[in-house]
C-alpha cells in the first residue's frame, strides 16, 4: 500500500489536478450544472480537516470549470472545518443536514456558497476516489474522497432541509433578532399596507355613499 505525503507540493498539485480533471469531465455531461457553477465564479470554499491536517479549496471560473487546489491566497467565502471522523459521519449520515447542524463540523462565512455548490454537484456523478487514491495512496486518497463526498454529495432535499434547519435554529435556539434591513423592509411593508388599507376604506365609503344616493333617487 503506497501512501504519499500530501504536503509535497508536486504530488499535491498533480493529485488534486487529476481529481479536478475527473470532476470537470463529469460536468461536461451536465451543461446545466456547469452553467450553474459559472454563476459561483471566484467564490472559494475551503475544506479544512484538522486530523489529519488536510486543506482543500474549491471554486469555479466563468466557464463553469471546477477548480480544486491545496493553496489559495485570496478571500475565502466559506470554510468548513472538522476532523476526518466528523466528515465520515457527514458522508454516511442518513440526514446530512441534521448532522451538519448538530455534529462537530463548523461552517464559517457565507453558507449559501456551500449549499449552492452542494446542490449543483450532488446531481453530478463524480468518482473522487479513483484519481485521489492513484495520486495519494489508499489512506490519504480515501480520506480526501470521503471529505469531498461528505461536504458535497447530499441530495437536493437535504440542502432544502439544511436551509430550514438553519433558519429554525437561529430563530428558536439562538433567539436571534431579525437584522436591521429585514426590520426596515417589514416596517416598509406595514406602511404600504396601511396606505393601501386607507385607500380601500375611502373607496368603500365613496361607493356606499353613492349607492345610498342612487337608492334615495329611485
Amino acid at each position: 500500500m503506497t501512501t504519499h505525503d500530501l504536503r509535497q507540493p508536486t504530488i499535491h498539485t498533480a493529485g488534486l489536478a487529476a481529481a479536478e480533471a475527473v470532476a470537470n469531465k463529469a460536468l461536461n455531461l451536465s451543461p446545466h450544472s456547469r452553467k450553474s457553477l459559472a454563476g459561483l465564479a471566484h467564490q472559494t470554499l475551503a475544506i479544512e480537516c484538522l486530523r489529519p491536517q488536510l486543506l482543500l479549496f474549491l471554486s469555479s471560473d466563468e466557464a463553469g470549470d471546477l477548480q480544486l487546489c491545496g493553496v489559495h491566497e485570496g478571500d475565502i467565502s466559506t470554510r468548513v472545518t472538522g476532523t476526518i471522523e466528523d466528515f465520515l459521519d457527514l458522508a454516511r449520515a442518513s440526514d446530512p443536514s441534521a448532522e451538519l447542524i448538530n455534529g462537530a463540523i463548523q461552517v464559517q462565512g457565507d453558507t449559501s456558497l456551500l449549499l449552492s455548490m452542494q446542490k449543483i454537484l450532488a446531481g453530478v456523478e463524480i468518482d473522487w476516489e479513483a484519481p485521489l487514491v492513484d495520486s495519494f495512496g489508499d489512506v490519504i486518497g480515501h480520506q480526501l474522497a470521503e471529505i469531498l463526498r461528505g461536504v458535497l454529495s447530499w441530495s437536493s432535499q437535504a440542502g432544502s432541509s439544511l436551509r430550514r434547519q438553519i433558519s429554525e435554529f437561529a430563530r428558536e435556539e439562538l433567539r436571534l433578532a431579525p437584522p436591521k434591513i429585514a426590520l426596515e423592509e417589514l416596517f416598509e411593508d406595514i406602511s404600504t399596507l396601511n396606505d393601501t388599507s386607507e385607500r380601500l376604506t375611502q373607496r368603500a365609503t365613496f361607493l356606499r355613499q353613492r349607492a345610498e344616493r342612487l337608492l334615495a333617487n329611485e
